[in-house]
């Protein structure tokens, strides 16, 4: 999985970085399942933090996630919780797929 952290309005510091990888440990199940991963974070005016990523997956879907706070931290911890209810939900979409596919070859 290809990893890009990028600031828009903001310097994405290495102690910022750190603590994304850390809680990006939470999704290590799906890296299989990931091509890129591509996070910006945005500093807005009034002190705020938008977080966004595209998330690629192998089986050519593409999807958005995003996640906003005030404090980056919190916003990070928003951000890899959202992350992770999509892959789950993505990787349940294409077993589920999958099965059917199975049982309607089976099937007469």
């Amino acid at each position: 999985m290809n990893l890009e952290i990028r600031g828009i309005h903001y310097n994405v510091s290495d102690t910022t970085k750190e603590f994304f990888e850390k809680k990006l440990e939470r999704i290590e199940f799906a890296t299989d399942y990931l091509v890129d991963l591509l996070i910006n974070v945005h500093k807005e005016p009034h002190q705020s933090y938008r977080i966004e990523a595209k998330v690629h997956f192998q089986w050519g879907i593409t999807k958005m996630v995003g996640a906003e706070g005030h404090e980056l931290y919190e916003a990070i911890e928003y951000f890899v919780d959202k992350l992770d209810l999509l892959i789950r939900k993505e990787k349940g979409k294409v077993k589920d797929h999958g099965i059917r596919h199975k049982e309607e070859i089976i099937a007469p």
